[in-house]
């Protein structure tokens, strides 16, 4: 399915999102002198299982657009998918976040939500920046991980994202070489895994990623596209 089109200043990363807001919409920190709004929003998807991803809005966007943060309003963005890293017990964690940089209109809303599979789409050209790890599911299913890092255009920074591919495209990717340029399309991802600490605790966390329904290497005229629900 061809991505809908929007106006992007960084045409490297282009993602967007329909979904309900999903608990308290916090102001959280402040750049600047502008102050920003941490928030989820549960996205659905056709396995009935929905994404919640964590949204970053500047606070002029909600004035300027009238945007209600309540608990349960529709939230439709258009914005990039980002990253930094925190430090947390001695070690650095990657934060992953969509930061919203306008609203779509009424009619874009309608056009979106009318089908699952368009309520949530980015679109990323970036580089490999690690060695692709490729495995097999205990079902056989093919899957290959990569770090993607995206220019943030005039920022003069990178975003790390991580990409997960499908059988065919897991195999290709597994194939390509740390700085090969992609082109990526897909939808941002939550999941839930449990981390196992030394002591014997267990704690449930979640991971956030780009699954990838269609990837090309840049130096490859070759192109792959599969169904990954």
């Amino acid at each position: 399915m061809q991505n809908k089109q929007f106006n992007n200043e960084n045409t490297n990363n282009k993602a967007f999102i329909v979904g309900k807001i999903k608990g308290e919409a916090r102001k959280t920190h402040q750049i600047e002198g502008e102050w920003f709004y941490e928030l989820f929003a549960e996205v659905e998807r056709r396995s009935q299982v929905p994404d919640l991803i964590p949204v970053t809005i500047p606070e002029r966007l909600v004035e300027s657009k009238d945007i209600d943060l309540a608990d349960g309003n529709l939230l439709a963005v258009k914005g990039e998918f980002r990253s930094y890293n925190r430090q947390e017990e001695e070690k650095s964690k990657l934060i992953l976040y969509f930061f919203a940089k306008d609203t779509m209109n009424e009619e874009e809303r309608e056009e979106f939500v009318s089908d699952k599979d368009n309520v949530n789409q980015i679109t990323l050209t970036g580089f490999i920046c690690d060695k692709p790890i490729y495995r097999k599911t205990p079902f056989g299913r093919e899957i290959c991980d990569a770090l993607v890092a995206v220019n943030r255009g005039k920022f003069n920074r990178s975003d790390y994202l991580p990409c997960i591919f499908w059988g065919r495209n897991a195999q290709y990717i597994s194939k390509q070489q740390v700085g090969t340029k992609l082109h990526i399309e897909g939808r941002i991802q939550s999941r839930e895994y449990t981390k196992c600490f030394d002591d014997g605790r267990k704690e449930v966390r979640t991971a956030y990623e780009i699954s990838c329904r269609s990837v090309k290497a840049e130096r490859d005229s070759s192109s792959t596209s599969i169904d990954i629900e």
